[in-house]
Formats: C-alpha cells, structure tokens, sequence
C-alpha cells in the first residue's frame, strides 16, 4: 500500500532529525566518547534513504516484483540495528557509572549476564521447526525484543539512581538513555497493540512514529546544547554507594574488605561497671588488713 502523504513526510522528518544528530555528533566529537552510537548512527543515516527508496518503489501498484528488494535489506539492517543497540546501552550504562569504578566494572558483568537470559529467553520463543523466509522477522523481532528490555532496565535504573550518582538530567549520557528507554517502551507497546497485518497509514503506525521523532528531536537538542563538564563525584565515607563502590572494586582482585561495624556502648558500658566493682572490692579489702 502506498505511504499516506502525512506519513512520508513524518518519514522525511525523521531522516532530516537523524542527520541533522549525526551532523551534530560528529562535530563535538562524541564519536570517541560513544564509539558504538556512532556505528548505530552511521547505520540509521546510511541505510535510511536506501530504505525509503525501496518502499517507494515496491509500495507501487507495478513494484510487487521488487518486495524482496526490500524485504531482505530491511531486516538485515534491522538486525544489526538490535546487535548494536546492546553494546549502545552497555556504552551508556558504563558512561553514567563512569565516576564510580567498581560499580561500573561489577555492573558491566551482570548487565552482560542479564542481556544473556534475555536474549536466551525471547529467542527460544521463536519456533524454529519448519525453517522458511518467515523466520526472518520473527528471529528479528525476538532480538530487538531482548534488547528493549535492557533499554528498559536502563531507563528505569537511571530513574531510581539519578540521585545517589549525583547526576543531571542535562548530561548527555542520561539523555540518551531516556531516549532509547522511550522508544524501547514505544516498541513494545506498538508491538502489544498492533494487529498481525497493520497497514503503515494506521492511526497507530502515526503515533508510534510521532514518538520516535520526539525522542530524536531530543537528542538534537541535548547534542545543540553545550555539554555539561561533568564535575568530581564528593561522597562522604559513610554514604551507602561509596562503600558499595569500595566492596565492588574489592570483589575479584583477592582484596580483604574491612566491615566497619558501630561500637556497642552496652557492652563497654558493663565492662567499665565490672572493672570498678573490681577496683572497689580490692581497695575496700586492702584497708580492712
């Protein structure tokens, strides 16, 4: 079916948002902070008017033959989209941890282990038996699925943590994590919502592409802005996550770690009781000879 005018335009819209952040990522220089953004970037602005293109043509009343022109390059690109949106997200997680380094080395691991269970888990839900074209967007679609949980995960550990790790809702990382949260949760709920066969003119299909337009034009405007310098975390002594952090940089490296525990002035108070009962019961004796 051919594209409604109003959603070629959102289409349009989209790929001028995606190149104007790539124009803007690149002239900060935040290639070299977020290397896999980059590559994700490259991949969205490179394949995006190719894309196009090929729906155009093979939407036509006379561009059936062409299908699988579009077909296979799609899911490709949609599945290396969701190979590098994990390493994304785990680029995002270490860079908010980044001031807290044994968080963030013991984050690194569950996270990794985490990403494991959930691509176990929504892959093993596709059903592999009769192997045929129409595993391809299945396999896809249970892929994408595993890392929009971790984008999730992110979301909501950026929610409850923001505080404690003494961050801003200005700094970029946290910026790009609540965008990939929003468009993860935009996922699942179209994914949820949409019926087996939806057509791309759908009331839904608007609202599903309204949101991944706010999210990038977000990320445009973070990126415009200029970059908040982050300063030096200061965490007192006895504040919860520095000793989380000292115990995390301790595990693994045969460290012993010294749990401070608080005096029990009961006990000392006794003690000090038994001593002078003592004291007193000696002098009392030595002046009675």
């Amino acid at each position: 079916m051919p594209l409604d005018f109003t959603m070629s335009l959102m289409s349009v819209a989209e790929f001028a948002l995606w190149a104007t952040l790539a124009f803007l990522f690149w002239k900060k220089g935040l290639h070299k902070r977020f290397p896999a953004l980059n590559v994700y970037l490259a991949l969205r602005v490179g394949s995006m008017p190719i894309l196009l293109g090929l729906l155009y043509v093979q939407a036509q009343p006379w561009g059936h033959q062409y299908f699988p022109f579009y077909f296979y390059p799609s899911w490709a690109v949609y599945i290396a989209s969701a190979i590098i949106l994990f390493f994304v997200t785990l680029e995002i997680f270490r860079s908010v941890l980044s001031a807290f380094s044994g968080l963030m080395r013991l984050g690194t691991v569950v996270f990794r282990w985490v990403a494991l269970v959930s691509a176990v888990a929504s892959l093993g839900s596709v059903s592999y038996t009769h192997p045929s074209v129409a595993l391809i967007p299945d396999f896809a679609l249970a892929l994408m699925r595993s890392v929009s949980i971790l984008e999730l995960c992110l979301l909501a550990f950026l929610g409850l943590c923001i505080n404690a790790l003494q961050l801003s809702f200005k700094d970029l990382a946290v910026g790009f994590g609540l965008g990939f949260g929003f468009m993860s949760a935009n996922d699942l709920i179209y994914a949820a919502l949409s019926p087996g066969n939806s057509s791309l003119n759908a009331p839904l299909q608007f609202a599903y592409e309204g949101v991944i337009l706010l999210s990038v034009a977000m990320w445009v405007a973070y990126c415009a802005m200029p970059e908040r310098v982050r300063k030096p975390v200061v965490m007192p002594a006895n504040s919860t996550i520095y000793r989380w952090n000292e115990i995390a940089a301790a595990l693994g490296h045969g460290t012993q770690v010294a749990v401070q525990q608080p005096a029990n002035s009961f006990f000392l108070t006794d003690v000090e009781r038994v001593v002078e009962k003592v004291l007193t019961r000696n002098l009392q004796g030595n002046e009675s000879k």
